[in-house]
């Protein structure tokens, strides 16, 4: 088991740069390569999963559609949103994709209990929810036995786009971010505590902090 996970900080970035960095580093990456976790904050744009269908796309307006290679239906991302990709060596991890998914739920579950706010997953609808509205959601992509996509936390940020989409494919599913249940936050705290979490769930020793650019 690898016992460093490193986390690029990459601000606000736009997505497609971000996603095509991320289809290199998987398609490229040997079996000693190291796990890595990217965070980025977006500009506006909705993103739409490998069966994603048109119908769930409401009135998108001036915000940009992207077709990826992730899995799940269209979702919206913003800036006041964290969005942690996971570029990890799932078959030398050991993780099944359900078992992934399910640490990563819990890292979000417990991140959020951390700031007193309580939330669940759904069995049949992947993500994390508190009083039944979505504050989470999850979308992988799995390729040569090494997951990309991620995770996207809603924080402090305009949340009026998903009113424009059925997010994840869910007609009126309400929405909701961290800021509704704490009042005013602070979004670098957050990343660290996240960054705790996921290196606790994905059995890693320690973190570091990589530098350097993605591309």
């Amino acid at each position: 088991m690898p016992q460093t996970l490193g986390f690029r900080e990459l601000g606000q970035q736009a997505y497609e740069p971000v996603w095509q960095a991320m289809q290199r580093f998987t398609n490229e990456r040997g079996s000693d390569a190291p796990d890595e976790v990217w965070l980025v904050q977006h500009p506006p744009v909705f993103t739409q999963g490998q069966a994603g269908k048109a119908e769930h796309l409401l009135i998108p307006g001036n915000i940009p559609v992207v077709q990826a290679d992730r899995g799940g239906q269209v979702t919206y991302h913003g800036p006041g949103q964290l969005v942690v990709y996971l570029l990890l060596d799932v078959r030398r991890l050991g993780f099944g994709v359900r078992e992934l998914v399910s640490r990563m739920e819990q890292c979000l579950i417990e991140l959020l209990a951390s700031y007193g706010v309580s939330a669940a997953a759904k069995p049949d609808a992947p993500g994390v929810y508190v009083d039944g509205a979505k504050i989470a959601s999850l979308g992988l992509r799995i390729r040569r036995g090494c997951s990309f996509h991620g995770l996207a936390l809603n924080v402090d940020m305009d949340l009026e786009p998903f009113r424009r989409i059925n997010p994840c494919g869910y007609a009126g599913l309400a929405m909701t971010q961290l800021r509704e249940h704490t009042g005013p936050i602070e979004f670098a705290e957050v990343s660290a505590r996240l960054r705790a979490q996921l290196v606790k769930h994905l059995d890693y020793a320690e973190q570091t902090t990589l530098t350097g650019g993605i591309d």
